[in-house]
């Protein structure tokens, strides 16, 4: 007597197929193969003036390399080198040499791939969940990314790290700065370290990483301690503002560095410690009269509202309006500036944003980072996140405000010379 089963066996996910994936790595790897190809040809018809002796092309075609696995955001794609053959090279030194752009010759992932594991590391996923994390996207096969390989990265960055921190400054300028410092508890330590970051705008009115350094704390020595090595390496022209919170060693440190540089303080960071010594109840009332000095369209409406602030709260909340008028000439030197150029010097937000998801990282793994790979996952961050900042709004005026060119009220001050009659 046999018996009937209900039980059906299911498919694994790691043997589902995907068509549409399928489909994309043929279509990938026959357009790659094509445009290697095309590359490769282009390269002969430049070199086809060389000849041997005897009238032949010095270089020709000469198969292909073994095939390898690429490992691409849509799994591994397959793919061959086209090899060159130089006949007339009269010693290897001075062997003509075919190397594709498209396909660099060790390549074992593209550079997408590369951008996207630190990413994940500080999202949260640990190096040892790497794999399990990128089957998903890549498939069960994902070559070139076990953990030995992505140690091997790390020390890649490291090495990107030190070679970014000794580089030369002396073609450089910057017209801006935004500085801050930010506190990340690493594991086993027994206190958190500060980085403290420096973010600079160049005449053309990008953004740019300046500098990034590691202090026990924030302090004007530590600030001082990467200014002059910034100086040291050629960075010679002081920028016209730096915008950072009031509590910043970096202050001193600059004064003694760049002492030509003007002070803006982060009227981001002014709210909230204003905001701090006031009960819930006014801090939304607050908040709005603090807003119409920092959006005033010019100075003297601005001095008039720091004025009608200090006389509405000064009774019942001395601390806080102590604490707006100290700064209160440095919270309003945007006006000197180019209108265009406000959003940018009223907040050192570009530093901010970007460490926003270094504490969500900490965050997660309860400071699961060392000090060192703290610095350096941070480091690679930042320099990812560099390529999509915004450029400065009003990149026009910047030549005018590196040649020194006065402002007031975000409006260029026209000099006219006086001329008296004979």
């Amino acid at each position: 007597m046999t018996s009937d089963t209900r039980v059906v066996a299911l498919r694994q996910p790691d043997e589902m197929d995907d068509p549409l994936t399928a489909v994309l790595r043929n279509g990938a790897r026959r357009l790659l193969a094509q445009a290697v190809e095309a590359e490769a040809e282009a390269f002969l018809a430049e070199m086809r003036g060389l000849r041997l002796p005897d009238g032949r092309e010095r270089l020709v075609r000469h198969g292909h390399g073994p095939e390898r696995l690429v490992q691409t955001g849509i799994g591994p794609v397959p793919v061959r080198r086209v090899k060159l053959r130089d006949r007339g090279a009269p010693s290897e030194a001075e062997r003509i040499r075919f190397t594709s752009a498209l396909l660099p010759r060790w390549a074992r992932r593209t550079r997408s791939l590369d951008a996207l594991l630190p990413i994940l590391y500080l999202r949260g996923v640990s190096m040892g969940d790497f794999q399990e994390a990128l089957k998903a996207l890549l498939g069960p096969e994902a070559p070139n990314l076990s953990p030995s390989v992505i140690g091997r990265l790390r020390d890649e960055w490291q090495a990107d790290y030190t070679r970014w921190q000794r580089r030369d400054l002396s073609a450089r300028h910057y017209v801006y700065f935004w500085a801050d410092g930010v506190y990340l508890q690493a594991r086993m330590e027994p206190q958190a370290e500060c980085m403290l970051v420096l973010i600079g705008a160049t005449p053309e009115g990008k953004k740019e990483l300046v500098g990034f350094q590691v202090g026990m704390r924030e302090s004007a020595q530590s600030w001082h301690e990467l200014l002059v090595d910034l100086k040291a390496r050629g960075l010679a022209v002081a920028p016209r503002v730096a915008t950072g919170d009031g509590s910043l060693g970096f202050w001193k440190a600059l004064g003694e560095v760049f002492p030509t540089t003007r002070h803006q303080r982060c009227w981001v960071h002014k709210t909230a410690n204003i905001l701090d010594k006031l009960p819930k109840s006014v801090q939304p009332a607050v908040k709005h009269d603090l807003r119409e000095i920092w959006q005033a369209p010019d100075r003297a409406t601005a001095e008039d509202a720091v004025d009608t602030f200090a006389e509405k709260y000064a009774a019942k909340y001395a601390k806080a309006v102590a604490c707006l008028l100290k700064d209160r000439d440095a919270l309003l030197t945007f006006y000197d500036f180019p209108a265009e150029h406000w959003d940018h010097l009223r907040t050192s937000n570009p530093i901010e944003s970007v460490f926003a998801t270094v504490r969500l990282r900490t965050v997660r793994t309860k400071g699961a980072l060392s000090q060192d790979t703290a610095r350096l996952m941070v480091f690679k961050l930042v320099m990812m996140a560099a390529k999509t900042w915004r450029r400065l709004k009003g990149e026009n005026q910047l030549p005018k405000v590196v040649r020194g060119v006065r402002f007031r009220n975000g409006l260029e001050v026209i000099e006219t010379s006086v001329q008296t009659a004979a």
